[in-house]
C-alpha cells in the first residue's frame, strides 16, 4: 500500500536505454552477429531477461541463439561493432530533466551514474553529448560495472551498484557536514527490469521508462516489474506470452504514468513533464 516518503535528495541514473538510445544500437549489433549464423533477429521477449545482467544475461542470450560461440567469443564479436556507439543520442526528455536537476533545484539534488557497462564504453557513448558530460563531471559519482568494487556476480538485479553509488554520495556529504542520505531519499532512473529490481532491493524509489519493445512484451506484467517480483520464484517469465484474462494492461501516452501498489516505483513513457514536486524536489 502506498505511503508517505521523504523528499528526494539524490538521483541515480542508469545510462544505456535510460539516458541514451544505445539499447537500439546493441540490438543492431546482436542482430548483425546473429545474421552471420543464419539466426533470426533478437526478440525483446529474450532481451527482457538479458538486459543489464552481465555475463548471466549474455548466457541467456546464447542459450536462446544456439550459435557455436562461447561467452567470451560472443563478447569479442560485440567489440568489433563498438564504434557504432559514437552515434548514441539522448532519449526524449532527458536533456530537460538533467538541466533542471543539475542547475535549478533548491536545495541542490545530488546526482550519480550507476551503469553495468564499463568506463571506456561510457566515454565512447556519451563524450559527444554535452548534456551528459556537463552534468556528470565528478568520476567519484560515476559507478560502472568494471569498477574495482564491482564484480560480475554483483550486477543488476543485485542492488550493489546502487548501494555503492549511495555510499560515495554519502562520503561526499559527510565531508560537507551534511547528514547521510538514506535509501528512500534516492530516486533511481532505469529502463531495464533488472535495474528496477536492483533499485528496489536497495530500498530506493525508481522511475521505470522501458523501451517500447520491452513495454510491449511486458504487457500485463507491468505491476510485477514495478514491484520487483518478476522472478520472485526463481523462474524467468515468458515475456510476450499471454498473461490471461482479468489482468490490467497499461497503454501510456506522453506524461502519463502508472504507480506501483506500494508507491516505490512508477512507469513512464519518457521523461517529459516530470513531476518534480511529487518527489519533494523544489525547482527554482
Amino acid at each position: 500500500m502506498s505511503r508517505e516518503f521523504p523528499s528526494v535528495r539524490a538521483c541515480i541514473f542508469d545510462v544505456d536505454g535510460t539516458l541514451i538510445n544505445s539499447e537500439d544500437i546493441y540490438t543492431d549489433i546482436y542482430n548483425s552477429i546473429l545474421c552471420e549464423y543464419g539466426r533470426p533477429d533478437y526478440p525483446w521477449r529474450i532481451k527482457a531477461t538479458q538486459q543489464s545482467r552481465g555475463t548471466p544475461g549474455t548466457n541467456r542470450l546464447l542459450a536462446w541463439a544456439q550459435v557455436p560461440l562461447t561467452t567470451a567469443e560472443w563478447k569479442a564479436k560485440e567489440k568489433q561493432h563498438t564504434h557504432l556507439f559514437k552515434q548514441s543520442k539522448l532519449l526524449p526528455g532527458v536533456e530537460s530533466l538533467l538541466t533542471v536537476l543539475h542547475t535549478k533545484t533548491s536545495p541542490p539534488i545530488k546526482l550519480s551514474l550507476a551503469s553495468s557497462a564499463g568506463h571506456q564504453l561510457f566515454a565512447l557513448k556519451t563524450s559527444h553529448i554535452p548534456a551528459i558530460t556537463s552534468t556528470f563531471t565528478d568520476p567519484a559519482f560515476q559507478v560502472f560495472g568494471d569498477d574495482p568494487e564491482m564484480s560480475d556476480s554483483k550486477k543488476k538485479p543485485e542492488p550493489d551498484i546502487f548501494l555503492l553509488a549511495l555510499e560515495r554520495l554519502n562520503a561526499a556529504a559527510a565531508k560537507l557536514g551534511e547528514h547521510a542520505i538514506v535509501a528512500e531519499e534516492c530516486l533511481v532512473f532505469e529502463d531495464s527490469i533488472a535495474g528496477v529490481e536492483a533499485a528496489r532491493r536497495a530500498g530506493m524509489r525508481v522511475v521505470w521508462v522501458p523501451h517500447p519493445g520491452l513495454a510491449e512484451v511486458c504487457d500485463g506484467r507491468e505491476m510485477e516489474v514495478l514491484m520487483g517480483r518478476t522472478e520472485k520464484d526463481g523462474q524467468v517469465p515468458d515475456f510476450g506470452a499471454a498473461v490471461g484474462d482479468g489482468v490490467i494492461r497499461t497503454r501510456l501516452a506522453d506524461g502519463e504514468r502508472v504507480m506501483s501498489d506500494d508507491g516505490f516505483a512508477e512507469m513512464r513513457v519518457n521523461f517529459e513533464d516530470f513531476p518534480f514536486q511529487e518527489y519533494g524536489i523544489n525547482v527554482s
